[in-house]
């Protein structure tokens, strides 16, 4: 109960510090630059100039503090020992090229990264294409949609629960290992199954991002002008034709924008790895093994920092690529 008032305390600070600052902003601009008297047009004008920053103003502040300054000190921490009190160079990023569990997580993401953007956007172009094509296809969306709407954690939980292990001959109350029993095979610890675990891991993803993309690459489908798949059906095109000549050709881009975005997600994976496995059995990556060496046992805040900008490093490129694409596209 403590934590709902919290929570609704939080929002309406929020929301009526939001009105006070316009409010209160606006009324002292019109105070220093009056809209009236000999010097009107001119103090409209100053005024006119102001304003945006006015509004922009708290964003910029947010941004430094909790973006642009973190940068900074991670920076700052990552070449420095352990406490903080010592330079040491490149010394953090040395140890990270010899370090396994490094390796390992590189390793990972890089599987993460070639598995769950493709399948992701492949599931959910086909989803988008079939439920514009069905009179159910709204329920279709609002079901493939809904894993949007659960916390990575949360689907997390959802999904270890499924591959819940119980001796054999128990009643099994995960329900993957319920079907293999029931079919009469024995129960798995599938999270601990290696290196397939990697990849029941990524399911969760998959399942999370298919929804995405089928909302972004629906709309970029119905975007298409009905003349050029009509022309294709008139010359005689199959429905396959029409979908992978026609229709997927000029929806490239808005694919390209879907994929980086999910890669962007895949790298900075954290949530779920560490609900599920917590990076054991071969698991790891880079976004945990930041939190293991930052928060855990004896923190080590120079090494944890130069994981974090490594991590940094390899979505930068990928949100840069993808803002200039997106821009492209809206031109």
């Amino acid at each position: 109960m403590e934590l709902f008032w919290l929570a609704i305390g939080t929002i309406a600070i929020g929301v009526f510090g939001c009105v006070a600052w316009f409010w209160g902003s606006n009324l002292i601009l019109d105070r220093i630059y009056p809209p009236r008297g000999p010097k009107a047009g001119d103090n409209i004008r100053k005024a006119s100039q102001i304003r945006p920053w006015l509004f922009l103003g708290p964003a910029i502040l947010f941004l430094a503090v909790y973006l642009v300054y973190p940068i900074f000190d991670s920076l700052w921490r990552s070449v420095h020992n352990a406490r903080g009190t010592e330079f040491v160079g490149g010394a953090n990023y040395a140890w990270l090229m010899g370090d396994g569990k490094f390796r390992e997580s590189m390793r990972n993401n890089l599987v993460w990264l070639l598995v769950v953007p493709a399948l992701s956007t492949l599931f959910g172009l086909i989803a988008a294409q079939l439920t514009d094509r069905l009179k159910w296809g709204a329920i279709g969306k609002s079901l493939i949609f809904m894993p949007m709407a659960i916390s990575f954690v949360g689907a997390g939980v959802i999904w270890k629960f499924i591959y819940e292990y119980r001796a054999p001959g128990e009643n099994q109350i995960g329900l993957l290992n319920a079907i293999v029993q029931a079919l009469g095979g024995g129960p798995q610890l599938w999270l601990t199954l290696i290196p397939w675990n990697n990849f029941f891991l990524m399911v969760v993803l998959v399942w999370i991002q298919t929804g995405f993309a089928m909302v972004i690459l629906s709309a970029a489908l119905r975007g298409i002008p009905e003349e050029t798949i009509e022309a294709a059906i008139l010359d005689g095109a199959s429905p396959w034709q029409v979908f992978f000549k026609i229709k997927v050709p000029q929806i490239m881009g808005t694919i390209a924008v879907v994929w980086t975005t999910i890669t962007i997600v895949v790298l900075k994976v954290f949530d779920i790895v560490f609900v599920m496995t917590n990076g054991q059995w071969g698991t790891q990556v880079l976004a945990n093994l930041m939190y293991d060496w930052m928060f855990r046992g004896t923190p080590d805040y120079g090494r944890g920092s130069a994981i974090a900008i490594i991590l940094m490093l390899l979505v930068t490129p990928i949100m840069i690529w993808n803002i200039i694409n997106a821009r492209r596209e809206v031109r």
